[in-house]
């Protein structure tokens, strides 16, 4: 610590020094509850769910997707039967009329013969548009249990997921169980403006508002408190509440602290 850095004082506060190490007590309940908190947000589950979830979207947009197009082909397929098996009959009639000798004019029989061929080709074109549109039906259905599997193995791994998830909440869940009422002890048991000062310092600090005095070293920072640093705090009232001249959070004088 630099002795030549210019002093930073606050206004005096003081506090009994037993009410001072009961701090580091809150101190310890906070850190405690605060790494298990973030262990609760940072738990990899939350990002495979979240992963999976979004995943499991866009498998039921898919699943959706291949059902229409499903539908729409047996509706063409259906279309498209109708029309051939609609050419069919109408040869059918026709070639029974040419076989029973119904024609009786060698126009009426020309003609008839004509329409026969002609129903041949059309018959033909349609079989065939027929045949694509049950190969492409084929395609649309093998797509759609492709999805349907898919989303089966999503919603597999989105219970395995959220059971392990669940879990490792619950053994969290279980090794902080009463440290709240723990903290409202604590902290009931601290004077007024001592808390609120530890609760800012906290929320500045990213969740240390105090720290031990051990061997010259604050334990916030880690640094070595330098000799000129040391003589104040040595020559200071015991119940005076002290501030790390480096980083500010408030420095608990113990028995070990080597003063």
């Amino acid at each position: 610590m630099d002795a030549a850095q210019p002093s930073r004082r606050e206004p005096v506060l003081n506090a009994d020094p037993t009410a001072q190490a009961r701090l580091l007590d809150l101190q310890d309940v906070d850190a405690r509850l605060d790494q298990a908190e973030h262990r609760r947000r940072t738990l990899p589950e939350h990002a495979e769910i979240a992963r999976l979830a979004e995943a499991r979207t866009a498998i039921d947009d898919e699943v959706v997707l291949a059902e229409t197009d499903c539908s729409d082909l047996e509706l063409e397929q259906r279309k498209a039967d109708v029309d051939v098996e609609q050419v069919r009959a109408r040869a059918a009639r026709d070639q029974h009329r040419l076989d029973s000798g119904q024609v009786g004019s060698a126009k009426d029989l020309e003609n008839l013969q004509h329409e026969i061929v002609s129903l041949a080709r059309r018959q033909a074109v349609l079989e065939d548009v027929e045949l694509e549109i049950m190969e492409r039906l084929e395609v649309a259905q093998a797509r759609w249990r492709a999805a349907l599997a898919e989303r089966d193995l999503l919603d597999a791994d989105l219970e395995t997921q959220t059971a392990s998830r669940d879990a490792e909440l619950a053994t969290i869940g279980g090794q902080t169980d009463g440290m709240d009422v723990d903290r409202e002890a604590l902290a009931a048991a601290l004077p007024a403006d001592l808390l609120a000062l530890y609760e800012k310092l906290r929320a500045q600090f990213g969740g240390v508002g105090a720290a031990a005095l051990r061997q010259r070293r604050c334990e916030g920072c880690r640094l070595e408190i330098n000799s000129t640093e040391l003589g104040r705090i040595r020559a200071a009232p015991a119940d005076e509440v002290l501030r790390c001249e480096e980083c500010r959070r408030i420095l608990v004088r113990l028995a070990d602290s080597g003063l």
